[in-house]
C-alpha cells in the first residue's frame, strides 16, 4: 500500500471548478426551497467538498414572486427590522413583501440556512433572484436542474 496515493486533497479558492444553475421557484415551498439552495451555495452536493471554502455553485432563481407559504404563514408571519432611531421597530408580513419585493422573502430564507460566520457573506453573493422570467444572466450558459434530486 503506498501511502502517497491516500492523502486527502482540499480545495482552496484556486481550483475550485464553479458552475451556474437556473432554479424556478414557481410554486415552490420557500423554507424547502431556501434549504436546497443553500445546500447546492455551500457546495454539499460536490464530491470534492470543502467547509471552509467557497465551493459551490453560482445560483439564479427565477419566478420569485410565484413562490408559497404553507399554512397561515402568508398572512400571519412577521418580519421584524429596525430603523436605528426610537421606537423605529418595523413589521411586514410575507404577503406585503411579496407585492413590494418579491425577491427579500427568498433572500433572507436563504441567508437564514446558511452557516452564521465569515464565509455566508461570500456564499450570498453567489445567488441572484429575480422576479419573472426574464434574468439577463445568459451569458454565464446556466444549466436548469430539478430540485427534486437535490438531497
Amino acid at each position: 500500500m503506498d501511502a502517497v496515493s491516500y492523502k486527502t486533497k482540499h480545495l482552496n479558492k484556486a481550483t475550485v471548478k464553479k458552475d451556474w444553475i437556473l432554479v424556478d421557484a414557481e410554486n415552490q415551498v420557500v423554507g424547502r426551497l431556501a434549504s436546497k439552495i443553500a445546500y447546492i451555495l455551500r457546495g454539499k452536493h460536490k464530491t470534492s467538498f470543502s467547509e471552509h471554502v467557497d465551493c459551490g455553485d453560482n445560483v439564479i432563481i427565477i419566478n420569485a414572486e410565484k413562490v408559497r407559504f404553507t399554512g397561515k404563514k402568508l398572512t400571519e408571519k412577521e418580519y421584524i427590522r429596525y430603523t436605528g432611531y426610537p421606537g423605529g421597530q418595523r413589521f411586514a408580513t410575507p404577503k406585503e413583501f411579496l407585492s413590494k419585493h418579491p425577491e427579500r422573502v427568498l433572500e433572507i430564507a436563504i441567508k437564514g440556512m446558511l452557516p452564521k460566520n465569515r464565509l455566508s457573506s461570500v456564499l450570498n453573493t453567489n445567488v441572484r433572484i429575480f422576479a419573472g422570467t426574464n434574468h439577463g444572466m445568459e451569458a454565464q450558459k446556466p444549466q436548469k436542474i430539478d430540485l427534486d434530486k437535490i438531497k
